[in-house]
């Protein structure tokens, strides 16, 4: 009786099993679901460690859309109850790995930001596979729009925005700044910038997906990039589409990209587009600061160790972050208001 059961449950795993490759090779979903469930749970836990560092005097206007005919187009704003002048605004786009996450999974964080004297804003975007590349790009674009067009309704001045995110959200944000500052790049993706370059300030990049060409297709995590890439390029030979290598930032930035800092952890699968990043930025005349640590650093940072604002790297990172968005954004003396 034991051996038939053990053989009927072998037989439904093998079984189990083979439905999954064969709907696997068909579709990227199977693994998508799986990676939002590890995502989802990862942020979750890291929301709940940063919600009791959160300011009461920091609140929130949710779920503002940004443009009316799209359902997935949402950010929130976070900003000091008793502002009086207008503050400058960082729009933060969140990670995910283009194919999980929400605006809500970096709300902490920006709330505690808000709190240093910025309106923070956190957007929504469609995530893959409902939505593939370049449609988050061609989103956000809009939203850092609607931002400076809307800039006095959420008490913010328009000629001191910064945009910043983390992992895939890093991504997008360097990718709509390389858009506001490369005309040709712009032409070449088929999105026009929603804002003049000038208006830009900064760009905050937390652990970048920044080259897609740096990929390790056939690493450990290889079928997860697989996936991923198929899901946001739309199909499993996306790598070899030329428009979707476009998301090879460090080829595309100039002189013109706005100042920006950048970091990453050293256990940090992405570590290297982050670095490579800075270097060709640094190469093409643009202010870059950064914030590396060396190969040994003990314990290893790992990705998104930003939002850990416990441990001595995260606010090391926060504190970086403050001082950059406030440097970028001082007013000059003989300026306007």
């Amino acid at each position: 009786m034991l051996r038939w059961f053990i053989r009927i449950i072998l037989a439904l795993v093998a079984t189990v099993a083979a439905l999954w490759l064969t709907v696997s090779y068909i579709t990227p979903q199977p693994a998508i679901w799986a990676i939002r469930a590890l995502f989802d749970s990862g942020s979750d836990a890291a929301s709940a460690k940063l919600l009791p560092k959160v300011p009461a005097d920091v609140e929130t206007i949710a779920a503002l859309r940004y443009d009316p005919g799209d359902p997935d187009a949402l950010l929130d704003v976070f900003r000091q109850k008793d502002a009086t002048a207008l503050q400058p605004a960082i729009v933060w786009v969140h990670g995910g790995g283009f194919v999980s996450g929400n605006r809500r999974i970096v709300a902490e964080y920006l709330k505690i930001l808000a709190a240093q004297g910025f309106v923070t804003i956190t957007v929504d975007y469609t995530i893959a596979p409902e939505a593939r590349y370049p449609t988050p790009i061609r989103q956000t674009n809009m939203a850092l729009g609607h931002v400076v067009a809307n800039a006095a309704r959420y008490g913010i001045d328009p000629d001191q925005i910064l945009i910043g995110g983390d992992s895939a959200g890093a991504q997008i944000a360097a990718q709509v700044a390389t858009i506001a500052t490369n005309p040709a790049y712009a032409k070449a993706v088929g999105i026009a910038p929603a804002v003049v370059p000038d208006r830009i300030k900064g760009a905050i990049l937390f652990c970048g997906a920044h080259d897609v060409t740096m990929l390790n297709l056939d690493g450990a995590l290889g079928p997860f990039l697989r996936a991923v890439v198929w899901a946001y390029g739309g199909s499993r030979t996306a790598m070899n589409d030329p428009q979707f290598r476009l998301m090879a930032l460090p080829d595309h930035v100039t002189g013109d990209f706005p100042p920006a800092f950048i970091t990453a952890g050293n256990g940090d699968p992405l570590l290297g587009q982050s670095e490579r990043l800075a270097s060709r930025l640094k190469a093409a005349g643009a202010p870059v600061e950064t914030l590396f640590f060396t190969k040994d650093h003990t314990p290893a940072l790992g990705h998104e160790y930003q939002f850990d604002l416990d441990s001595a790297a995260g606010q090391e990172a926060f504190g970086r972050t403050v001082a950059f968005a406030r440097r970028v954004t001082e007013k000059k003396a003989g300026t306007s208001p």
